[in-house]
């Protein structure tokens, strides 16, 4: 009986992830496509790109989070009324023209964004809490199929969804989706303490001393380093799909269908690598894996390549994406303190996006300057630094990081 309530926590989770990822997946990609269909320009369009900010900076209201959460249940509470609020905007947006109200459109979703990011911080301390050190490659794999999954019913289904019911209708049954995507949470009612002294309260003082803790500077090297060996990749995939001939319908399936499918997969292998191969071995394999990503497609590259190529590089880099997402949420949340656990692991998160952005960026003026062979060769050599990144960062834990 234990056993079975116990298993909970991984459906739970699942669907917790499935909830902030789909309208996330929905307002970033395809929203832009019904905004070019309603003839907005492109500058337009990369403003909605700004909706993902309050990703980038959820760290500063992560320590609120923490410092009101004493158990699971008040991390509960958190995602909840997140999701809550979360729903209502959506609603709100619904009632909306994209025509006529667009910069209100664009204020509500930075606002619906904003809360799916609380909900976000709440769920990962509210993972950490209730996962067994032994299970939390398991359950990473489960958040990270659960995003890929949802990027799937966001990028696909729901586009053909608005298509039937328009505008209003659909952000109504997408607020119902978030709604009843919580639900699993309703029924875990296991009640979980945090451990923290009494009167502790996290500041943005004690928040910074995360950085001070010895031999944390190896921890920060593999978080700028672990994503580089693919992002570039990622970004510049679709531009080379155009050039070679694919239209955007079959681009949409291969990397938005076939593309996320192959991470979640991976998501899920790589949950099974931590379990037998263990933490450290894990890092090293993985970033060995996004090289070979990085050096296949440099191979094919080099003239025209065919379809069963194409296919395979993609999954190749998707694969990459989903197990290297992995290996990095489990070992960041072996890496918090007690008392600070969603805002040690955010701030870890916030720096892993910012690296994979600033590749992002600058992926597109390197296969400008060098081609896209010069680039995917570059990502190769990138993949092969992080592989050396691994290795020296897997010499043990830091002192001063909690062991819960």
């Amino acid at each position: 009986m234990t056993k079975s309530k116990n298993w909970t926590k991984f459906p739970t989770l699942f669907s917790l992830y499935i909830a902030q990822s789909v309208p996330m997946s929905f307002f970033s990609t395809v929203v832009p496509v019904i905004m070019r269909e309603e003839n907005y320009s492109l500058e337009s369009i990369g403003y909605i790109q700004l909706i993902r900010l309050p990703w980038l900076i959820k760290f500063l209201w992560a320590p609120l989070i923490d410092n009101t959460s004493r158990n699971s249940g008040d991390l509960k509470r958190w995602i909840i009324l997140s999701e809550i609020f979360y729903a209502v905007v959506i609603i709100s947006i619904g009632f909306l023209n994209l025509q006529t109200d667009f910069r209100l459109i664009v204020v509500l979703m930075v606002l619906a964004i904003t809360a799916s990011a609380t909900q976000d911080i709440a769920t990962d301390a509210f993972a950490i809490l209730i996962l067994k050190k032994e299970e939390r490659g398991l359950g990473n794999s489960l958040q990270s199929a659960g995003s890929f999954f949802g990027a799937i019913i966001g990028t696909g289904v729901l586009l053909i969804a608005y298509s039937y019911f328009g505008w209003m209708i659909f952000l109504f049954m997408l607020a119902a989706f978030v709604l009843f995507a919580i639900l699993p949470l309703r029924f875990y009612k296991k009640v979980h303490t945090i451990e923290k002294s009494e009167g502790y309260r996290l500041s943005y003082r004690e928040m910074g001393k995360f950085f001070k803790i010895p031999g944390i500077s190896r921890r920060v090297v593999l978080l700028v380093f672990y994503y580089s060996g693919f992002m570039g990749l990622l970004t510049m995939l679709k531009p080379y799909l155009v050039d070679l001939g694919y239209n955007l319908k079959e681009i949409g399936f291969m990397s938005g269908i076939v593309g996320a499918a192959a991470a979640a997969v991976s998501a899920m292998l790589a949950g099974f690598l931590i379990k037998r191969a263990g933490r450290n071995r894990s890092l090293v394999i993985l970033a060995a894996f996004t090289t070979f990503a990085g050096l296949y497609l440099w191979l094919i590259s080099k003239g025209h390549p065919g379809s069963l190529q194409v296919y395979l590089s993609i999954c190749l880099v998707w694969a990459a994406y989903g197990s290297s997402a992995v290996i990095m949420y489990t070992t960041s949340m072996d890496m918090v303190r007690t008392g600070a656990a969603g805002t040690d692991f955010t701030m870890q998160i916030v720096i892993i996006y910012l690296s994979a952005m600033l590749i992002s960026i600058f992926s597109g003026k390197v296969a400008d300057t060098i081609g896209y062979r010069g680039l995917f060769g570059a990502e190769a050599i990138l993949g092969l630094i992080t592989v050396f990144v691994s290795l020296y960062s897997v010499t043990g834990k830091p002192k001063g990081v909690a062991d819960i």
